[in-house]
């Protein structure tokens, strides 16, 4: 394939997370097979010194987005923009310009923002769906975005102007979901469902060296969302098994004390494969509809199995008895099962750590990756073609 001038978009979150790590190492994909990439980055740390209202009407419109943007399509020509996080900053305005410059856009879909409020289908602590394919009102009523009625009216808003005008129904070309399960609920929430294709979060790095494997590991922000409770409660009910925690967030004190838990805080990627490489299974007890957890992919390429809450695209990226252990969301008894099964049984649990390696192999590796990649980008600049004929 020649190689192709893109434009990859993001909007960085203050707090660095997997979705920050999955452009960076996009970029250095694309860059490494021969492509010409130019960025357009945006930080969330310049809503520090705007104004809510600034940050507001940047979020349905930014006239900033619209001016850079439109100097860097005529000066870079890009054969496509690949935007990755627009919130709030860089604005759906991105997808106006490229569209008046006749220059195709695929979008990755890394969260359920466009359906949801606060992104995650998760209110008081279970899987709520009540703004899915409506206007998100009740997600103002309820302040669903940062616990403000203000700041949810604010997105509902942006969300609703852009429906409205078919922005996200007509202005970009084709969407990246993350799996089927995503898929199906961004085409239940009104995305064409000829637009949307899957590919799959990857990493790129050889499995570490064999060593005894022992315990097990939890990886990720300490949150609601993430099972932090479910976990602590888990553990609780076996005094005897051993489970260190990379990871920091506001649920991190339901840890303290905790017979068993060492806390490790926040740690570099290195650090954490070095800890995937010892431990036993990796623990990924969230209670809201994950979209890819990049954590998965990292322990597959690792060689560790997983043990997951049976629970929206987890059901399908951990297979049960395979490449990991499934049990029911938000049920400390249920994981605290699979754990000591886990611990019992250490050969089955050294056998589905294969299959998870050749699972990785086989989906969620660079190369297969990127030839995915390809192909949609391929799809795109077809329908560009047939499109201008």
């Amino acid at each position: 394939m020649r190689s192709l001038r893109i434009l990859l978009a993001h909007n960085a979150y203050q707090q660095r997370g997997g979705e920050d790590a999955v452009v960076e190492d996009e970029l250095a994909l694309l860059r490494s097979r021969g492509h010409v990439v130019e960025t357009y980055f945006r930080h969330n740390d310049e809503i520090k010194e705007a104004s809510r209202i600034k940050t507001a009407s940047q979020t349905t419109w930014s006239f900033k987005t619209r001016d850079e943007v439109t100097a860097r399509i005529l000066d870079f020509k890009p054969d496509l923009i690949h935007v990755h996080n627009t919130f709030p900053l860089i604005s759906p305005a991105i997808y106006w310009v490229a569209d008046r410059l006749a220059v195709p856009v695929v979008q990755t879909l890394h969260n359920f923002r466009l359906m949801c409020l606060n992104a995650l289908f998760l209110r008081e602590g279970k899987v709520c769906e009540d703004c899915m394919g409506h206007v998100p009102w009740r997600g103002v009523a309820r302040a669903c975005y940062r616990e403000s009625r203000t700041a949810s009216a604010a997105l509902a808003g942006m969300l609703a102007l852009h429906r409205g005008l078919g922005t996200y129904r007509n202005k970009v070309t084709r969407y990246i979901a993350l799996n089927e399960f995503c898929r199906g609920k961004f085409i239940e929430g009104g995305l064409p469902a000829e637009r949307v294709v899957v590919k799959p979060n990857f990493v790129d790095f050889d499995m570490p060296e064999p060593v005894a494997r022992a315990g097990l590991l939890f990886v990720g922000r300490l949150s609601v969302e993430k099972g932090v409770a479910t976990l602590a409660q888990a553990m609780t009910l076996l005094p005897n098994a051993k489970l260190r925690v990379a990871g920091d967030g506001p649920e991190a004190g339901l840890l303290d004390g905790v017979a068993g838990v060492a806390r490790l805080g926040s740690q570099p990627g290195e650090t954490v494969r070095e800890e995937m490489s010892r431990a036993m299974a990796l623990v990924v007890p969230s209670i809201c509809y994950e979209n890819f957890p990049r954590t998965i992919a990292e322990a597959f390429a690792c060689g560790l199995p997983v043990i997951a809450s049976r629970i929206g695209a987890l059901a399908d990226i951990v297979q049960d008895g395979e490449t990991g252990l499934l049990f029911e969301p938000g049920n400390p008894r249920e994981l605290a099962d699979k754990m000591a099964w886990a611990q019992a049984h250490p050969e089955e649990m050294a056998a589905m750590g294969r299959n998870a390696r050749a699972h990785y192999e086989a989906k969620f590796s660079a190369e297969v990756n990127y030839r995915r990649l390809m192909e949609i980008y391929d799809g795109v600049l077809e329908q560009k073609n047939r499109d201008a004929s």
